[in-house]
Parts: structure tokens; sequence; C-alpha cells
């Protein structure tokens, strides 16, 4: 008997099969993947995600005429955006502690790996002296020879592997600042708000224009589409307002900028990427700058800034 379950907090797993059991080709050619650290199979970025149906219906279908007995228990409960972020968070904690003690434990490896490196040249004769052929300290010699090289090979060895250690650790460490950059907040923002009017327009249905000039009319969403729909709706408001609070966090503690054309204005100069600009236009999403290429000639192009961008302001 298998079981395919799915939660938002676990993602998509499936109970009673092991690694090597026969079940193993059938999932992976559905795209499920082999978790080491949890002993199961599971479907990747399912956590955090409503159930893929399709991909657990053809998996049950698959397994069953296999000869397996397959059952579903689907969670289709979402949490909020903050349990989910609390989560990300404590889970990213956990690993940057896993990564540091590993980190370190290669690095202590290296550190022994060179202290008996020189213990083992310091058994060989002084002064580079040749191993002398024939001679009774032949083998002795040799073998000397052949046990320094082998410490030196692994102390090596380890001192890669502690550089290796130490950078996993490194990048980890700064995944959560890099998540919560005020930059990639204000994007985060502006995607999830491009998403809600896209999910407002198959709501409420929308007419677009067409090349050639005629009208294309779409009827509003029913039905079970119209509840996905929904759904979505209610999960992508959800965030905004979370990825939006955050925001004014750090607005609020001057970590972000608040600029836009109701504070900057043609003429002014602002500074993106470290460097001051002319503003050419101050648009609604993003502001348009002056960037001089060639001083000496005056010649520069302009470039547009998403005004999360805009590190300072000064009037014209």
């Amino acid at each position: 008997m298998l079981t395919i379950t799915h939660t938002h907090s676990e993602g998509t797993m499936i109970e009673g099969t092991s690694k090597g059991d026969g079940a193993g080709p059938i999932l992976k050619a559905r795209g499920w993947r082999w978790g080491r650290s949890i002993t199961a199979w599971y479907i990747p970025h399912s956590r955090d995600r409503r159930p893929k149906q399709a991909t657990i219906t053809a998996t049950s279908q698959a397994l069953r005429e296999a000869g397996w007995q397959v059952t579903e228990e689907i969670d289709h409960t979402v949490r909020s955006t903050a349990e989910v972020e609390a989560d990300k968070l404590a889970r990213q904690e956990q690993r940057v502690a896993g990564l540091a003690a590993k980190a370190q434990r290669k690095t202590d490896a290296a550190e022994e790996a060179y202290a008996r490196h020189l213990r083992d040249v310091e058994t060989l004769p002084p002064a580079g002296e040749p191993i002398k052929v024939g001679h009774h300290s032949e083998a002795r010699h040799r073998r000397d020879l052949d046990r320094a090289h082998a410490s030196m090979r692994h102390q090596l060895q380890a001192s890669e592997a502690a550089e290796t250690a130490e950078e996993r650790a490194h990048a980890a460490n700064i995944t959560t600042a890099r998540r919560y950059a005020p930059v990639t907040v204000a994007n985060r923002i502006e995607k999830i708000t491009a998403e809600i009017r896209k999910i407002n327009r198959h709501l409420e249905g929308h007419r677009r224009t067409l090349p050639g000039g005629g009208v294309e009319t779409t009827s509003p969403a029913t039905g079970a589409q119209r509840a996905a729909l929904q759904d979505r709706m209610a999960e992508q408001e959800d965030a905004l307002a979370y990825w939006q609070q955050i925001r004014n966090q750090q607005i609020g503690a001057g970590t972000a900028t608040n600029y836009g054309p109701e504070t900057v204005s043609k003429g002014d100069v602002v500074k993106v990427g470290g460097q001051w600009h002319r503003v050419k236009r101050a648009n609604a999403k993003t502001v348009s700058v002056e960037v001089v290429l060639r001083p000496e000639t005056g010649y520069a192009v302009t470039h547009r800034a998403p005004w999360a961008r805009v590190q300072d302001h000064r009037q014209a």
C-alpha cells in the first residue's frame, strides 16, 4: 500500500515505498526525486504550494498499473505568507548552523592533516639528503618519503574540503539577507501586484485589441476555474500585504528609499548604483536618467531604473 500525501508545509511525498523497491523508475519518470535527508520520494518545489494534481493523478495511475495499491491524502489548506516565511527563516537558520559546524570540522581536520605532514617531514634526513641506493637506509628512506608525500596530498585535499565548506556556509549565511534586501522586496511587490492584475482580468473578463485592429473578448471565468482563480487571488493578496508591511518597515528604518514621481522631477539628480545621474524623465514605475559614457565628448545614453534602486536624490 502506497500513500501519496500533500500538505502546504511539507509538500507532496509518498509513503510506503523506499529506494530500490521498484517504484523508483515510475516516480522518477514523472518528476519525483529521492530525498536523502528525508529518506522518501517527493515532488520538487511542492512545499508551500498547492498540490500538482495532474502529476499526482498520473503517478497514482502508473503505480496502480504496475500492481501497487495507491491512496491519496491531499490537504488543500494553505498557510499564510507570514507562517511560510517564518518557517523558511527557521529552516535556513538550521542550515546555516549545520554548514558552519561542518566547516569547522573540516578546518580542524585540515589543521590536523598539516600537523601530521610536518611530523612526517621531520623523519626525513636533513638538508634534502638523497636516497643512498644500496645502503641499509634505502628502504626506510623511501618509506618516509612515501609517507610524507601521502600526508601532503591528504593535507591538500583536507584544505580544499575546508575551503569549500566555508564557502557554502558563507553563501547560506547571506541567503536570508538577500531575500529581504530592499530592492528584492520592492521587486517582489511589483511581481505580486502584476499577478493580481492578471488574475483579476480573468475573473472579470477583458478585451484586447489585436494587431490587425480586431478586438478579442474573454469572458469571465466560471465554475472550477473561477474557484481556483479566487483561491489564487486570496494567496496573492495575503502575500502582497506581508511584503508591503516588510517594505514599510524598511522605509521607516531608513534601509529602503521611497522615491517616486511625486518627489523627483526632470532636471534633478539621483544616485543609482553608486553613481549620480541627471533625471530626464520621472515615470510612474521607473526613472529615466542620463548616463554619460564619454565625458570628453558629452556622449550619453538614457537608462531606466526602478524607483527602488534610487539610493539618494538632489533637487535641481
